[in-house]
């Protein structure tokens, strides 16, 4: 048997997903600002979306957008300038990288950490 070099997965699936640190504190209170940039992100990213969720937990916010090829998600803790992002979705089509930076830029981060993972299907 052979060894198969060059295979194209037939799940594709990228996340990204971080902690980001001294963000604007206004941002993370207002919860149709974080939806609408939930929203860009999706868009930023080449991602389809399906619904879109929040509930505010204290002063923070927590968001949720289910988009076509998986989700989005955004927690905050305003009283910390603090949040974490989680973008994962599958198909070729889409970055979540980009659409993960855009939540950065927007958010105002002065700091984050950003992981990678792949989770696409071997074969």
């Amino acid at each position: 048997m052979g060894v198969r070099l060059n295979y194209s997965p037939k799940v594709v699936g990228k996340q990204v997903y971080g902690s980001l640190y001294d963000c604007d504190e206004e941002v993370l209170k207002d919860t149709e600002r974080l939806k609408t940039i939930v929203t860009n992100a999706a868009k930023e990213g080449n991602m389809t979306l399906l619904d879109i969720r929040s509930w505010k937990i204290g002063e923070g916010v927590s968001v949720v957008a289910i988009v076509l090829e998986s989700h989005i998600t955004i927690h905050t803790w305003p009283e910390y300038k603090f949040a974490t992002v989680d973008v994962y979705s599958c198909g070729a089509h889409t970055d979540p990288k980009r659409a993960f930076e855009y939540i950065v830029s927007e958010l105002k981060a002065k700091r984050y950490t950003m992981k990678e993972a792949d989770r696409s299907s071997e074969f």
